[in-house]
């Protein structure tokens, strides 16, 4: 019985070590990431175009260096596991076409209301909003644009890589797919407040002022992270998480108030409400691991849980 007793509190004593060694790894790259922002010393706004040539190798440069952090943590925190490392970090080729395109439909599905009110407010209306997804000028415009390219393309791939792709399978074997899924985005959400910093030093608004705008940034880039975190473990890509990023960045946050004052508010608020219900209805179904396979990082979890089925 005494030795029963001992070989459960060094199981126990592992698991501790074990979690401690996840959170500390996450709680590293975090600091990576954000630290990376900070190491050119300039008094440039971030919205600068060389400031932000500039963040953006370093932020390029510690995605890249993601990888070697899980791989030291599988070491660390003695995990086994039969795929490679990208491939737990979703960046795998097995259900990359459904993964690439469900996901974002399912977004766009989300923002199917302030898409319609988009549309009613270009003069060409929803032809007008097609051509112009479908312009090859705006978008080598865009491509040009360091700016576009910052929002567009680079935070959308080095956050997901490594908010979603690198942290989510380090928490999995210590709080299970579900929990992981709700403690990553606090990295995430907690890494935006270093813009506390920038608005401080610029000096544009009131302490309080900051505080506030920082607060509402932590709750949705928190919710947003979730959702993405979701659909990580849920698909075993990160490529979804990216598009999705992507594209809810070009959108922004759906402007209700706005929708209330349009002329054409009935409809509008009726786009609103049957986008919410079909994502709703669509979440689980366009998720489905028959579209991706086997997801690598769920493999990592103590137990079988329902996200990851």
């Amino acid at each position: 019985m005494l030795e029963s007793e001992r070989s459960l509190i060094r199981q126990v004593e592992h698991v501790h070590i074990r979690c401690w060694v996840c959170v500390l790894s996450c709680l590293l790259l975090a600091c990576l990431y954000v630290g990376s922002l900070y190491v050119w010393r300039s008094s440039l706004p971030r919205d600068h175009p060389s400031m932000i040539k500039l963040r953006c190798i370093s932020v390029l440069l510690v995605s890249a260096l993601s990888p070697a952090v899980v791989k030291a943590w599988t070491h660390w925190a003695d995990v086994r596991v039969s795929a490679s490392v990208l491939e737990l970090m979703g960046v795998r080729l097995e259900g990359l076409i459904p993964a690439a395109t469900l996901p974002l439909l399912l977004t766009m599905v989300f923002y199917l209301g302030p898409l319609v009110h988009s549309a009613m407010d270009n003069p060409k209306g929803f032809m007008g909003e097609l051509q112009s997804v479908l312009d090859v000028q705006s978008w080598k415009l865009c491509v040009g644009d360091v700016m576009w390219l910052r929002n567009q393309v680079v935070a959308p791939v080095t956050e997901e890589l490594v908010f979603r792709g690198a942290m989510l399978p380090m928490l999995v074997p210590c709080t299970g797919p579900t929990a992981a899924i709700f403690i990553a985005p606090l990295f995430f959400g907690v890494a935006h407040f270093h813009h506390i910093i920038e608005q401080r030093r610029l000096q544009k608004d009131r302490m309080s002022t900051i505080l506030q705008v920082a607060g509402i940034q932590f709750l949705y880039t928190t919710v947003f992270g979730a959702y993405t975190a979701f659909i990580f473990m849920r698909t075993g890509h990160v490529v979804g998480p990216v598009l999705c990023h992507s594209f809810c960045n070009s959108q922004g946050l759906p402007d209700i108030s706005s929708a209330l004052q349009h002329p054409e508010k009935p409809a509008l608020l009726f786009s609103y409400l049957m986008g919410a219900l079909l994502f709703l209805v669509l979440l689980f179904p366009l998720t489905d691991t028959f579209f991706y396979g086997a997801v690598p990082a769920c493999s990592l979890a103590p137990s079988p849980l329902s996200v990851c089925h």
